[in-house]
């Protein structure tokens, strides 16, 4: 009985208390509703709250060692939300904006079809229909009769045809593009400091712009590695297509090189921040309430002095060849160069020429920069150390040694007379030294490349054969390196004749690097890195690892897994062959003799060398209408003989004779080693010579 006094109390106490809190909520509603409700609507009305993108820095590219290559400051964007203005204020805001970039020398977007002063189409008639098509045209109207609808349609009153030009552009970018209260149009990017004090001081003459800091790409070493690490660019509408759901349409993303190939651990993760804007776009205050993530630093296998070392080696090789700097002169603007671990594949450095600046690339290249390079017969874009294949020439002949050692189609004893004309077949071949190199073994014939001894052995094996050594080499198959659009060349062989057909003849060509034998600088160099470690395999690879930006390393695994699929990267499958050590050390003793030996054709080069190198030249003659009578020059090799660390491959597109880009691999090898470089006088007596076979 005593205790129901107690719960009558409390249900008493809880109908009094949820009584007193509606009282309470009820008189707030009140008081916003009527009170003050005019106060907030009209406040309401005249603010709104956006989000606004915080762009990600992406990461970094860094060198082995951490040196910097390519990285990111600080710029600013120009953003224009659509607001509650009429056409009339809308037009002047962006003849406003437009001048206001114009008078500090930046740029903004403009891909309006019709230029003035002449009135003309800028694009393709196709494009000028489908133009028409959309906005009612008659299909007959003229550029200016487009100009003058076009204005018609967007309410532009100004007189001046410059002035109405410069509106035209921007509206039509947003009829392409659209934007929003809530997504902009970014009409510049990578503006200057004093444009972007500009609009924000000077806020309300310009509604619905708002002015962002975003991080700009920066390629701090200039060209250096340019080719490796790639650009990057706006997104195209064909790229977003399969990227809506992680990209916006102002994105900027790799077009090319790691910045391509990484794209997707490179881009951070953007964060969000809130405005607040009054309805006629005038932004009254800002908070982030999400923080941007950088993205993942993609560390290179290569040596930032190295490669820089490699680049002006290579240049000063093609400036000195065309200025008739060795014993003759050639017309050549074209090269590539490799450095590389013997024992690891670890690309050190990597150089094409001619080369081009990525930063050209940052925000919107230049019409007249990138005709200069798309209409560079050299093609400075290309990487060619992996997006071409060229004839080796002579150094092949360590393949066709290796295979004819190994097949027993010759022996490190045998000697063979070249008489300077080799007959077989109903026809004949001549070595590329009249009259012959007299009784030469293995070892003589890689030192003074004497073509006589090839096509001999050659004779006696079958295509077959030599094509199965010369893929387990990794020539005419594609390395896996991560990098796009690399090629996977040729290897001569019965495929590559096809339709055609394999004749015998055929094979005294293949064994001195000619026939169908096509490959790129980075093959070459994995070639011969296999031959200076003992015929082991290696793959090359050019990323050392990738480092998030909270530390921690993606697993390699992960990372090569991730590239392949992209790159569409398959291991093909290569019979696993075992060369003996002796034929190893009889090929590697021949490449000794061509730069130790007074009678190697690379003996002017390297005879005051204080580490002694292997290596072998070769100049490749290619076919008048592939290769326009060209003789392309070659120079491959490693050091230190006794104990390899780099092998160093050298082309130069019709370089004339080996031997000249021998100079390029000394001065490599020079900084490779940390030797003080000094002058080296070449000996212009050395006698060139070019691969001919018929």
């Amino acid at each position: 009985m005593s205790k129901k006094p107690n719960i009558r109390f409390r249900f008493n106490f809880i109908t009094t208390l949820i009584y007193i809190v509606g009282i309470i909520l009820l008189l707030q509603l009140f008081n916003l509703q009527i009170v003050h409700g005019s106060e907030y609507r009209e406040q309401s009305n005249t603010r709104l709250t956006r989000e606004s993108t915080i762009k990600a820095d992406r990461g970094s590219i860094l060198d082995k060692s951490g040196n910097t290559i390519v990285g990111n400051t600080m710029g600013f964007s120009v953003d224009l939300y659509k607001t509650k203005i009429d056409d009339k204020t809308l037009n002047q805001t962006i003849l406003n904006v437009v001048n206001t970039l114009e008078q500090n020398g930046d740029s903004y977007v403009d891909n309006f079809i019709i230029n003035i002063n002449p009135f003309a189409f800028n694009v393709s008639d196709e494009k000028v229909v489908k133009f028409k098509e959309k906005y009612d045209i008659d299909e007959n109207a003229s550029a200016e009769e487009c100009f003058n609808i076009m204005k018609e349609e967007y309410e532009i009153e100004n007189t001046d045809v410059t002035e109405a030009r410069k509106i035209m552009g921007i509206r039509y970018e947003i009829d392409e593009e659209g934007y929003s209260s809530t997504k902009p149009l970014q009409i510049s990017n990578n503006i200057k400091r004093e444009t972007a004090l500009i609009f924000n001081e000077k806020s309300s003459e310009f509604p619905g712009i708002n002015v962002v800091v975003e991080p700009v790409r920066n390629y701090e070493q200039g060209t250096t590695a340019s080719h490796i690490v790639g650009y990057t660019g706006r997104i195209t509408s064909e790229e977003l297509k399969t990227r809506k759901d992680t990209y916006d349409q102002d994105d900027i993303i790799g077009k090319n090189g790691i910045e391509s190939a990484f794209e997707e651990y490179l881009k951070g993760k953007d964060g969000v921040k809130q405005l607040d804007m009054s309805v006629d776009g005038t932004v009254q205050e800002e908070y982030v309430t999400e923080e941007a993530v950088k993205g993942a630093d993609v560390v290179l296998t290569i040596d930032l002095n190295l490669q820089k070392v490699t680049e002006q080696a290579l240049a000063d090789t093609i400036n000195k060849i065309n200025s008739g700097g060795y014993s003759q002169r050639y017309e050549t603007n074209s090269g590539a160069a490799v450095v590389m671990e013997v024992k690891t594949g670890k690309i050190l450095a990597m150089a094409s020429y001619p080369t081009y600046n990525p930063q050209d690339f940052v925000g919107t290249i230049s019409t007249d920069k990138w005709n200069e390079y798309n209409n560079n017969p050299d093609l400075p874009l290309m990487n060619k150390t992996i997006q071409s294949a060229y004839a080796p020439g002579s150094i092949f002949k360590m393949v066709t040694a290796i295979a004819g050692l190994e097949t027993g189609a010759t022996n490190t004893t045998e000697k063979i007379r070249d008489t300077g004309t080799f007959y077989k077949y109903n026809s004949s071949w001549h070595c590329w030294l009249k009259g012959g190199h007299g009784w030469l073994n293995i070892t003589g014939a890689i030192e003074k490349s004497c073509n006589f001894f090839f096509y001999t052995i050659g004779s006696r094996m079958d295509i077959d054969t030599l094509a199965k050594y010369a893929r387990y080499f990794g020539l005419g198959v594609k390395t896996g390196v991560e990098l796009p659009s690399e090629v996977s060349g040729t290897v001569a062989s019965r495929e590559a004749a096809g339709k055609r057909g394999w004749y015998a003849g055929d094979m005294m060509s293949a064994v001195i690097g000619q026939s169908y034998n096509a490959f790129t600088p980075l093959q070459m160099a994995k070639y011969i890195s296999m031959v200076a470690n003992n015929g082991n395999v290696v793959n090359p690879t050019i990323v050392e690892s990738v480092i998030n930006a909270d530390g921690t390393e993606v697993p390699k695994d992960e990372v090569e897994k991730t590239i392949k699929e992209k790159l569409g990267v398959t291991d093909l499958a290569t019979e696993d062959l075992t060369i003996s050590q002796t034929s190893i050390d009889v090929v590697k003793e021949g490449m000794r003799s061509v730069t130790s030996d007074e009678s190697g054709t690379a003996y002017s080069v390297f005879k005051n060398f204080p580490i002694e190198v292997g290596g072998k030249t070769g100049s490749a003659e290619t076919q008048s209408g592939a290769g326009n009578g060209k003789t392309n020059a070659w120079f491959a090799g490693f050091a230190p003989f006794d104990d390899p660390e780099i092998a160093v491959v050298v082309f130069v597109e019709n370089g004339g004779h080996g031997w000249y880009t021998g100079e390029t691999v000394r001065n490599i090898m020079e900084q490779y080693f940390g030797m003080n470089t000094t002058q080296v006088q070449e000996d212009m007596t050395q006698a060139p010579y070019v691969e001919t076979y018929r």
